[in-house]
């Protein structure tokens, strides 16, 4: 490990410095060195030389030391709403986890529709639906649903083996269904609205995306039911679960409270195109309200402790790369040299060109979150002579990575539940499904293209 980050300091460094020697023709001095600094940033994001938060740190730095761009434009993600929608998601989830209210749901579920091994993979898939309209973040809810699976395997008296692959569907399952309402993942998907340079509405998101999404998750929990088959038959002890639900004893004035904030950022969500606020104020106003006496009192000084600052960095550099590369003529350079010099004018024949060239960024990069940054920008600019809307190639980008990895490093919703303390389950799983689930982004990104004319997106 220790070697790996080494490996990947010096090949960041000397990367970053070739860059600047070669007579790169069209780009500007500008342009030149964000793409050194963004090279170099990726491949320590890639070799993980140290965590993210750092090198998105120092990536941001650099870029105002050597003024590649105004301050302005290197952090316009504080500008706009796309920063608070996090901040706001990570209160929300913490208030729905520190109240009990997401394991009590998530208990009643169980003992009400889970019965043998497939119905529980079936309602990890159910449990991360019903649960991404209450928690917007995907790590906080997967982490709930295995707390409560973790009871399931414990009185099923399951073995070491069947536990792992019970664990890796809840973290599977939160990859496809946190794409089908926009804030299923407050991170990934508003980056995905930002990037598009368009105004997408909660609604329109669930329309746009909505099938689509649907459509891969269906696919995954098939695919996981095909391939991780168990090893024996499984019977629940539902009285262990009841007991558990009986130790909470009844819905409380915290929960009450925390039901009543939910139900109105819902339907605030639902509404956003008719009173016009934007989904990232509402989740932030909400979150606030949640703290105070009397309307409130759910969250607490110490809830603030659970917003991951060194994601919010990360996540600022990761836009940074797009907003910063447009400034810098990085992304009209990148556009012009490595992707083809026509554009398909079949949309089917398109839509695979993206998911092809994305995928294979994705393959080298690891993160979704950097391949967005740097794949969404020059495809617009690629598919700028087709007159097609900016949202169809941002979703073409963002579906394709979205459902998309081989290895743990290429999503963090998989990389999370990694270890025996976590979703008991390793590398091995992972690849298990990563490698048909390319076959999967294929399917998905035609039938986008289908489901988008029949809409009149396309």
């Amino acid at each position: 490990m220790k070697n790996k980050r080494l490996v990947g300091l010096i090949s960041g460094i000397l990367a970053a410095l070739t860059i600047n020697l070669l007579p790169l023709q069209g780009l500007s001095p500008e342009g030149k060195t964000c793409l050194a600094l963004t090279v170099m940033t990726v491949v320590f994001w890639a070799f993980q030389t140290v965590q993210p938060g750092y090198s998105s740190g120092l990536y941001l730095s650099l870029l105002v030391i050597f003024k590649v761009a105004e301050p302005t434009v290197i952090f316009s993600s504080w500008l706009g709403s796309t920063m608070y929608l996090v901040i706001g998601a990570y209160l929300m989830a913490s208030a729905v986890k520190s109240s009990g209210l997401g394991e009590r749901i998530a208990y009643n579920f169980i003992i009400r529709f889970v019965n043998t091994y497939k119905s529980i993979i079936i309602s990890t898939f159910a449990l991360t639906l019903i649960l991404s309209l209450l928690i917007p973040h995907p790590w906080p809810r997967s982490f709930i649903i295995m707390s409560v699976m973790s009871v399931v395997i414990r009185s099923a008296n399951m073995p070491k083996e069947d536990a792992a692959k019970i664990g890796f569907s809840v973290f599977a399952a939160a990859i496809p269904v946190s794409m089908i309402f926009l804030t299923g993942d407050s991170l990934i998907n508003s980056m995905a609205v930002s990037a598009s340079g368009r105004s997408i509405s909660w609604m329109q998101w669930l329309i746009y995306m909505g099938p689509p999404a649907i459509l891969a998750s269906i696919i995954t929990c098939l695919l996981i039911l095909i391939l991780f088959k168990p090893s024996k038959e499984i019977k629940i002890n539902k009285e262990e679960i009841e007991e558990k639900l009986d130790l909470l004893g009844p819905l409380t004035k915290v929960e009450k409270k925390t039901l009543i904030w939910l139900a109105a950022a819902i339907v605030l969500w639902l509404t956003d195109s008719v009173h016009g606020i934007d989904i990232g104020w509402i989740t932030l106003l909400i979150a606030m309200l949640m703290s105070f006496p009397a309307l409130g009192e759910i969250l607490k000084p110490k809830h603030w402790a659970d917003i991951p600052l060194h994601v919010l960095i990360f996540l600022t550099a990761a836009t940074a790369i797009g907003k910063v590369g447009s400034a810098s003529g990085m992304n009209d350079w990148i556009a012009q040299t490595v992707l083809p010099s026509t554009v398909p004018s079949n949309p089917y024949a398109l839509a695979v060109m993206i998911a092809v060239i994305s995928m294979g960024i994705h393959m080298a990069l690891g993160s979704v979150l950097a391949v967005m940054g740097i794949a969404i920008p020059a495809f617009l600019i690629f598919t700028e002579p087709m007159n097609i809307n900016p949202v169809i190639t941002t979703l073409l980008v963002y579906s394709s990575i979205g459902v998309h990895y081989i290895l743990p490093f290429h999503h963090l919703d998989v990389l999370v539940g990694m270890g025996e303390e976590n979703g008991m389950y390793g590398q091995k799983e992972v690849m298990r499904l990563g490698a048909p689930l390319t076959l999967v982004v294929f399917v998905l990104v035609i039938f986008e293209v289908v489901y988008w004319k029949a809409i009149g997106l396309f």
